[in-house]
């Protein structure tokens, strides 16, 4: 066998203000995720799905590896970690490899904005206490969510940080193969890289940092052309701007074979993400004026118009379950018109108890105490049952089997409603079709979402617009209420100031 790796994986992405926690049961039903697994079980479910850790097996299996497989786990963005979860997960990877016996190397598939409730930075606490049992010598490379907040202790901890380059994130099981081959670099050259570090001074909004519109797309295809020759690996991390901590930021991530190449690769994306500041903006609707927009265009129109209810996305810590884009629907008369996935366990659960073809008057959604957000009291039709087992098999998925608990389809008016017990992001048309919506047939389509959903939604839609319904999420950093940032980070592309102070914080224009 070839040299001896430890792989494991620890995702989330904290969002600090939302309103629920992340707990063990969230890491052990996964919410778009695997399952946490363990060992050789690692192995045996990540072949073909867009996860890093699925990248770095195949990647290791080429270099054919003596894999030293821990565990795995992720669990959909909420509010922060609970300790116990953190500690429980991070304790038996660190015990794993702790006991792993003699290793040449440690691959680890992370995200980079994790927050739990005793630590500000989960990623770099891990990657320490990791560096802390394998000692100085052995190299640590890290797969990254392009999201992640990168924190100078991560930087110093770890050997290399490797970002995704896309958004939707259609490269994670790509991204996970390039960390696995920069370490095998590493360990084959028995020393590590130069490598340098840069924190951006704005947040970005995550509907606007979309790959496939400028200027993202133009910087991620600068980031990639610069890793070449002495310059080893680049990353571009446009941040996850919703944790309240002074290390939340963009961040640019160089190695090169001499410091000298590091440092200019780092610069020149550092400069040109300060040049493109005023280019990361676009166009919102509030909910009745995006709702009548998208009628407007379908009324003319052979596909779906696509709305993003971008402010209760649950991948970035929405729970999933706010109503403000259903009462648009119905209110405006919307014709063939499907919203997903609204979570409610207790919806689907009535509609399981009355059955398929039975009507219930119940109050759905509205249970997160977001401002402005209420339950949706009506008399809504089941339409469809189903068990909450779905294969999503888009290019953001990539083939991953999930099941959401009880779901089904509820139907008022002229508007298909997908409701699940369990939260996964409405990114795969697979998550209309498993309770029988089928999504290219509809005239408007509204997914819980930012991003993601352009993936497996963009080539079947006439048009996508962005409706900013109440929610845990808002579309501009400049609207949460922070306390922690660093002080003089700008909230939003060319807005306000954040100030520290000893006794109050304030904003400025």
């Amino acid at each position: 066998m070839g040299r001896r790796v430890a792989m494991a994986g620890f995702l989330h992405e904290t969002n600090t203000f939302a309103p629920s926690p992340a707990t063990l049961a969230n890491f052990e039903q996964g919410g778009g995720y695997l399952p946490i697994c363990r060992g050789d079980e690692i192995l045996r479910l990540c072949p073909g799905v867009n996860l890093g850790i699925s990248g770095a097996v195949d990647r290791a299996a080429a270099a054919n590896w003596d894999m030293v497989p821990i565990l795995w786990c992720g669990a959909i963005p909420s509010a922060a970690v609970e300790r116990t979860a953190y500690e429980a997960i991070a304790g038996e990877i660190v015990e794993g490899i702790a006991n792993a016996g003699p290793l040449d190397g440690v691959y680890l598939d992370l995200h980079g904005a994790m927050v739990a409730e005793h630590l500000d930075d989960g990623e770099g606490e891990l990657i320490a206490r990791v560096r802390q049992v394998v000692g100085p010598d052995v190299p640590i490379a890290v797969s990254l969510d392009l999201h992640g907040n990168i924190t100078r202790r991560m930087f110093h901890e770890a050997d290399m940080l490797v970002g995704f380059r896309t958004y939707p994130h259609v490269d994670m099981a790509e991204t996970g193969w390039r960390a696995a081959d920069q370490l095998d670099r590493l360990m084959a050259r028995g020393r590590p890289f130069a490598k340098s570090f840069r924190r951006l001074p704005y947040l970005i909004p995550i509907s606007w940092q979309c790959t496939s519109m400028e200027p993202a797309r133009g910087l991620y295809r600068e980031v990639a052309d610069l890793e070449a020759g002495t310059v080893a690996s680049t990353s571009l991390f446009t941040g996850f701007p919703a944790a309240d901590f002074p290390e939340c930021a963009p961040t640019v991530l160089a190695y090169g074979e001499d410091q000298a190449e590091a440092d200019r690769a780092a610069d020149r994306i550092y400069e040109l993400v300060l040049a493109a500041e005023s280019a990361f903006a676009g166009r919102a609707f509030a909910p009745d004026e995006g709702v009548r927009e998208a009628m407007r265009i379908a009324a003319g129109a052979s596909k779906p118009v696509v709305i993003a209810d971008t402010q209760d996305n649950p991948g970035a810590g929405g729970d999933s379950n706010t109503t403000g884009m259903l009462g648009a629907l119905v209110r405006n008369g919307a014709r063939r018109a499907a919203i997903g996935m609204i979570v409610d366990p207790n919806a689907a659960r009535a509609a399981h108890e009355a059955g398929e073809g039975a009507e219930i008057a119940i109050a759905l959604g509205g249970t997160s105490g977001v401002k402005g957000d209420a339950p949706y009291e009506g008399t809504f039709r089941v339409a469809k049952l189903s068990n909450g087992d779905l294969h999503a098999t888009g290019p953001y998925y990539g083939g991953t089997h999930i099941n959401v608990g009880p779901s089904a389809c509820l139907t008022i008016d002229d508007v298909r409603i997908v409701v699940a017990s369990h939260k996964a992001q409405m990114a795969d048309q697979a998550m209309y079709r498993f309770v029988g919506i089928e999504p290219t047939e509809m005239a408007i389509l509204v997914n819980k979402s930012s991003v993601h959903f352009r993936a497996d939604f963009e080539p079947i839609a006439e048009t996508v617009l962005v409706c900013t319904a109440p929610g845990p999420m808002p579309l501009s950093p400049a609207d949460l209420p922070w306390t922690r940032l660093a002080d003089g980070m700008r909230l939003s592309p060319g807005g306000p100031v954040f100030h520290r102070r000893p006794e109050r914080q304030t904003m400025e224009a």
